[in-house]
């Protein structure tokens, strides 16, 4: 990845432009923190044309200026001490108000998601969707089918890829437990310690962070260009401090929204990047925890990984943005806002087209007696015709026992639905070639 052009400081600016001259003639000009709603680095903007009159250091000295009367500062710092601070811009604003119109309660107080039942479905193929790329944007390797079939299985994982997304997938099931809890640097430390659990080249490195005397991480790029150099492993305990305190609302900066104080977190614990490896994924972690604490209880249904994982240089990107513009984060809360919105609009198309799939078999089977769960098992097997079922995926996918799993699968055997093998000591289920046809005349 080609590292970002560092952007002039408002210092720098002071010294090469003559403001008594060009002042009032840049303020004539420019008086947003925004160009054409895009809030554009350096990097980009000395590419752009510059307003009329303008040079572009000086349409830049008129953003900076701008964005440094908006500029709201945190406690985050860089080593020297320097603090970070972030802007909101009208998208930002605009962004948030959405995210809390959609963000909690929708599901519940609409038919999308009627029954209790189908939201313990939906919410274990969340889990197991963050589990999967939050590993996959960290290097685990494993396919979804594959990764999908252990987890629902309950396989032991074959390979230290497997390992990473099932210790993902139990500390995204954790998190919930946790979210009533304040964030204390112990609670960080466990989440690391489920994370890297068997995964690590030390394994006494899993749940804590690294030590004075060991050789520090950095970040590299896949090219192996060094783009973060964390900060030296003798600041950790006191930023660990400091960033739950700001996570616990426990600092003096007034009134933080709960999303941008949940994406500031995020932002903070990749920053310091205080363990050997898994940084990446307990940023998450600490992420979903901060929005399940502030109440933003949909987001236990939301996946950003995957979004994430299909565009990984922006992600970076916005990192690096950050790092070379006087530590302005709003570059990394614009990407992530974006990222959430995404996520809870693509959440919500996949709830109403399962429920139109449910309300479509539902109609189909009104007259069987048929339980939600075998319902919800057709509707899946009506389009995937290759599905195959076990009492455990069964019994975990709808949470309930295996006794109960069983008993829903023998009954649609029994109903001519389902077909049965032994593969080994386990029964495995699958679709009969015309299930469609067996729907309709049920």
């Amino acid at each position: 990845m080609r590292l970002p052009a560092t952007a002039p400081t408002l210092e720098q600016l002071f010294e090469r432009i003559d403001l008594n001259e060009r002042l009032p003639k840049i303020f004539e000009a420019v008086a947003s923190p925004t160009v054409d709603g895009e809030y554009p680095h350096w990097d980009d903007l000395r590419r752009r044309t510059p307003p009329e009159g303008l040079t572009v250091e000086e349409w830049w000295f008129g953003i900076k200026y701008a964005r440094a009367n908006l500029a709201r500062a945190f406690p985050l710092q860089d080593p020297a001490g320097k603090p970070f601070d972030y802007c909101l811009t009208d998208e930002t604003l605009s962004i948030l108000h959405w995210i809390d119109q959609h963000g909690a309660g929708e599901i519940l107080v609409s038919e999308e998601v009627p029954e209790p039942a189908d939201r313990s479905r939906y919410l274990v193929s969340s889990l197991i969707e963050e589990a999967i790329t939050s590993s996959q944007l960290e290097g685990a390797t494993s396919t979804r089918r594959v990764a999908k079939e252990m987890l629902r299985s309950g396989r032991a994982p074959r390979d230290r890829s497997e390992r990473m997304i099932l210790n993902n997938y139990r500390a995204m099931t954790k998190i919930s437990g946790f979210a009533s809890q304040p964030l204390t640097p112990a609670l960080v430390y466990e989440l690391h310690r489920i994370l890297t659990e068997h995964t690590l080249d030390d394994p006494t490195s899993a749940g804590r962070p690294q030590q004075p005397g060991e050789l520090r991480v950095s970040v590299f790029d896949p090219e192996g260009l060094r783009v973060h150099t964390p900060p030296p492993a003798e600041q950790l305990p006191g930023r660990m401090e400091a960033m739950c305190r700001f996570a616990n609302g426990e600092s003096d900066q007034g009134f933080v929204h709960p999303v941008v104080r949940a994406i500031l977190l995020h932002l903070w614990l990749a920053y310091d990047h205080p363990f050997e490896d898994g940084n990446g994924r307990t940023a998450r972690a600490v992420f979903y925890w901060s929005m399940l604490h502030s109440g933003y209880w949909m987001f236990e249904y939301v996946s950003i990984s995957r979004i994430l994982h299909a565009a990984p240089a922006r992600y970076a990107r916005s990192f690096l943005y950050t790092e070379t513009d006087e530590r302005d984060a709003t570059y990394f809360l614009i990407h992530e806002l974006s990222v959430m919105r995404r996520a809870i609009d693509e959440l919500l198309e996949y709830l109403r087209r399962k429920i139109r799939e449910v309300h479509q078999t539902v109609g189909l089977l009104r007259q069987s007696t048929l339980n939600h769960r075998q319902v919800a098992l057709l509707t899946h097997a009506l389009r995937h015709s290759d599905a195959e079922y076990t009492v455990r995926s069964h019994s975990t996918s709808h949470r309930v026992t295996p006794q109960s799993a069983r008993t829903d699968l023998l009954d649609l055997k029994r109903r001519g639905m389902l077909a049965q093998r032994q593969v080994g000591k386990r029964f495995v289920f699958s679709p009969v070639a015309d299930l469609a046809a067996r729907v309709a005349n049920s």
